[in-house]
């Protein structure tokens, strides 16, 4: 066993699907993440962001976690934060169960299978844990990601890969709004 200890990276993400009111028409969707680290003397942030055309917020829950793992060079410990239950839930509990039966579930076929089995792919080199918050809550980071995935369904575009992130500039755009005045900047606890 080594004393090597990977890193420490937390993800933020969320999914956006436009227009599921709408019959019979495509709707846009959007995926996006926020990665941050603590590397010894400040936090580092990267967003990251993609979309499709039409699509479903389950197919993008799963592309947010998808790109944002795949876009981590080296193998980290991870937690891996999202308001998507289909998501938490799927990472957490089903696969297992998925994975012994061949890939099936009790139910029948298993939605977004391909997606699910990438995901099974690159979750596989990093050692994980799935954290669920409730979306729309009040937890800025939440907020941020959820404004980055409704960007990237309206404008359609993709950040291929990881970009320097923006949070601290909307998080003060949000503070001159009144919002999020309670939020600050800590270095992490010892052992972390």
């Amino acid at each position: 066993m080594s004393d090597f200890a990977p890193p420490t990276v937390t993800i933020h993400a969320d999914e956006s699907c436009l227009g599921n009111q709408n019959r019979g028409r495509e709707n846009p969707g959007g995926a996006a993440g926020l990665v941050e680290f603590w590397d010894g003397e400040r936090w580092v942030r990267r967003d990251y962001w993609v979309s499709e055309p039409g699509t479903t917020n389950n197919r993008m829950a799963l592309r947010s976690a998808i790109e944002g793992l795949r876009g981590l060079k080296d193998s980290c410990r991870v937690e891996f934060v999202s308001d998507s239950q289909y998501l938490v839930k799927g990472m957490s509990e089903w696969i297992h169960g998925w994975k012994r039966r061949g890939w099936k579930r009790k139910g029948g076929a298993i939605e977004n299978l391909e997606l699910w089995q990438e995901l099974d792919q690159v979750a596989d080199r990093h050692e994980l844990v799935w954290t669920w918050v409730r979306g729309h809550d009040g937890n800025p980071r939440n907020e941020y990601v959820d404004h980055l995935a409704v960007q990237a369904a309206r404008n359609q575009d993709r950040s291929d890969g990881f970009v320097p992130s923006g949070f601290e500039a909307w998080l003060e755009e949000q503070r001159e709004r009144d919002r999020f005045m309670d939020v600050f900047e800590f270095a992490p606890p010892e052992g972390i």
